[in-house]
């Protein structure tokens, strides 16, 4: 995953600036925000579920080999989110459909629409 910075991001509703970067991975761009104060991990004991043997926590992050016929899922503000690092890998028989559309982006309106 390369990434290279882009300056600073201000956060109208946080009120506070973030470092952010460009990321890419494989051929897609996306641009992020690093909060370099924020914690890698946060919230229950990582070891209370299923196949939690698989992950690796810390200070640094979180290294995890997703099992196979599983998924890792990323929240969409990676400093600052309950996702597969909190309540673990989610079964591929869990996934019923494909992100396509953005909603309830209610701080940034010009977010809500289509996924590219």
């Amino acid at each position: 995953m390369a990434t290279q910075p882009l300056g600073e991001f201000y956060d109208d509703d946080s009120l506070r600036y973030s470092p952010m970067f460009m990321e890419h991975l494989g051929k897609v761009e996306h641009k992020i925000l690093v909060d370099p104060k924020r914690q890698a991990y946060y919230g229950p004991d990582p070891h209370t579920f299923p196949l939690h043997q698989n992950c690796t926590y810390t200070v640094d992050g979180v290294t995890c080999k997703v099992p196979p016929g599983h998924y890792f899922m990323m929240g969409d503000n990676r400093d600052n989110s309950q996702d597969s690092r909190y309540w673990g890998f989610v079964p591929d028989a869990n996934i019923v459909g494909k992100a396509f559309f953005v909603w309830m982006n209610f701080s940034d309106l010009g977010r809500i629409g289509p996924i590219h």
